[in-house]
């Protein structure tokens, strides 16, 4: 079994009930789950079965505890995470849109503990020993000076092991506040464009790419998506997979869902799902959560790539675009479907009839 291991900041995600806006909730109940793109990625995995492992740092007190106890709840190795005595656990608040009224997120993270912790309070040959692929995201860079450091040394010493590297992008306007007086985009694409010559994976949708790495919008098709995953792959000749997902947002409750893996190697894009041997998308018209929906692809993606049965490139994505899609029928972050789940809809099983 390939072992995975993914590096990043988990928080403390606070939702009022159902669509309740903020003012509504507050005072009053608030939902409390734990959150974070590698986290969430590392917990799918670790769900369908995988050999996952997360890495960060934690503050020495009981809710670190609790965090860490809902993380070994998923499977999840959690033995080299960092405990400190210095920062805090990250917050983000979550309102729910409905129809055309769009979620909210107000982020509460400054002063992490993983903001704050150095690169050298990690083991990092301990920690990528046997590990197949190390996952990042484009988060976890733009939380802090020091967090973007750790990232690039971290992904360093990954390529020096001869651990292959993946990094979903997930850009976040709100956060790339580091260095001013550049702005969030420009801060975006001086970083990562500084990682990519490093990664054997990119993992986002077309607006990462514009807006992290400075390749030009061509378009949504899956012409353009073709287009951009070469330029990508041009710019960066150790990158030898690029995974996009497509999405069309209708409305908070209404989405369209699609992937695409492209091969570097023979200039080749799988899309996923086909209808009549075309590129389609799914459907989704009653989302209860979107959020963590392209961690479930990234998941999807790699546990795909690393599974006899389903490494083949058109195989890999379709797989990804499925646990995308049913990730958007979970409740919180973290993606509480099984590798059968997702091969039965990746097959055409897209009833949601009662099992009985």
């Amino acid at each position: 079994m390939a072992r995975i291991v993914a590096f990043g900041e988990i928080m403390a995600r606070l939702s009022p009930p159902g669509h309740e806006r903020f003012q509504q909730a507050m005072p009053g109940t608030i939902d409390v789950t734990f959150a974070g793109a590698e986290a969430s990625i590392a917990a799918s995995i670790a769900y369908m079965g995988g050999d996952a492992a997360f890495v960060t740092a934690l503050p020495q007190h009981a809710i670190g505890d609790a965090c860490i106890a809902n993380m070994k709840s998923m499977g999840i190795d959690t033995q080299h995470i960092l405990r400190t005595a210095d920062g805090r656990l990250g917050i983000y608040f979550f309102e729910m849109g409905a129809n055309q009224r769009a979620s909210q997120v107000i982020y509460d993270r400054d002063g992490s503990s993983v903001a704050m912790t150095t690169a050298d309070r990690y083991d990092w040959t301990g920690i990528l020993r046997e590990a197949e692929w190390f996952i990042v995201s484009g988060i976890t860079p733009a939380i802090s000076r020091n967090a973007a450091e750790v990232t690039r040394t971290a992904i360093a010493h990954a390529n020096r092991l001869g651990v292959k590297v993946a990094v979903d992008m997930n850009y976040r306007s709100k956060l790339w506040q580091w260095s001013p007086p550049l702005k969030p985009r420009e801060l975006a694409t001086q970083t990562m464009r500084a990682l990519m010559p490093m990664v054997d994976l990119f993992i986002g949708g077309r607006e990462d790419a514009v807006e992290m790495l400075g390749i030009p919008d061509i378009g949504s098709d899956p012409d353009s998506l073709h287009s951009i995953a070469k330029q990508i792959a041009r710019q960066f000749p150790r990158m030898s997979l690029v995974a996009m997902t497509r999405r069309e947002g209708l409305s908070a409750n209404h989405n369209n869902f699609g992937g695409m893996l492209y091969q570097a190697a023979n200039d080749e894009a799988c899309f996923a799902p086909l209808v009549d041997d075309r590129p389609g998308m799914y459907e989704i018209h009653n989302i209860v959560d979107r959020l963590g929906a392209g961690d479930a692809f990234t998941a999807g993606l790699i546990h795909a790539l690393t599974a006899s049965n389903l490494q083949s490139p058109a195989s890999a994505v379709a797989f990804a675009t499925a646990a995308g899609c049913l990730a958007h029928a979970i409740e919180g972050d973290f993606n509480y479907v099984s590798a059968a789940e997702i091969e039965a809809l990746m097959h055409g099983d897209s009833s949601g009839r009662v099992k009985r």
